[in-house]
């Protein structure tokens, strides 16, 4: 696949990131999210990395190109995983936050896979980003890692035209920039929205936050 028709594939791009609304904005789990369509519901469910129930929720608002962001997945996000993720503590809710065309597609196909896969898929573009993000066809190795994952040529290309999908996920974008400021990616915000880290902060600064926030005991 060419790279003309992996982008033409991806209809709201046309506009350079002129962002439209599909649907009115509603409230859910604290924070505003783009309406779903009912007939897609499992591609616009909230990705949840830990227990649903964790006392502690990071939303994290990232580009799927963001080298800060790839820095976070690589390198701090294992050490948060490991201390307060796995022990039931945190719960991580992947925000999308694409700031260009492959970002947005790589985003579209994560949410297209199997729920169980998103997280590990999220590994994999981040570990492998110089790669695929600056390559000169960046479709190219984006379908590759998407077909390692168990995605056919034929779902990838459904799924990087769906303009619902894309229309939901830039409208989410816009949704926290009104809501949360989210103007530069990684951006973490925790629980209500009071307590916020913006940038690949070291796990000393996540530590911080999340043992404020922790319930006494």
């Amino acid at each position: 696949m060419n790279n003309i028709k992996m982008w033409a594939m991806v209809p709201v791009l046309a506009m350079a990131f002129g962002i439209a609304a599909t649907g009115p904005a509603l409230a859910q789990d604290r924070s505003v999210v783009a309406q779903a369509p009912a007939a897609q519901g499992a591609l616009f469910e909230e990705r949840i990395l830990g227990r649903p129930d964790a006392p502690v929720t990071i939303y994290e608002f990232a580009s799927m190109t963001c080298p800060h962001c790839a820095t976070f997945h690589n390198d701090i996000l294992p050490q948060i995983k490991a201390a307060y993720i796995d022990t039931g503590k945190v719960k991580l809710v992947m925000r999308e936050f694409p700031f260009d065309r492959a970002a947005l597609a790589g985003a579209m196909v994560a949410r297209c896979l199997p729920a169980e896969r998103f997280y590990p898929f999220l590994d994999v573009l981040f570990k492998t980003q110089r790669q695929w993000a600056t390559a000169q066809d960046p479709a190219r190795p984006l379908q590759q890692n998407a077909r390692l994952a168990g995605m056919s040529e034929a779902d990838f290309q459904a799924c990087v035209s769906n303009g619902q999908l894309a229309d939901w996920i830039l409208q989410r974008r816009l949704d926290a920039t009104n809501q949360f400021r989210v103007e530069s990616t990684p951006t973490f915000v925790f629980n209500d929205g009071k307590e916020r880290i913006v940038g690949a902060m070291p796990f000393e600064d996540f530590k911080k936050v999340i043992d404020r926030l922790l319930p006494p005991g």
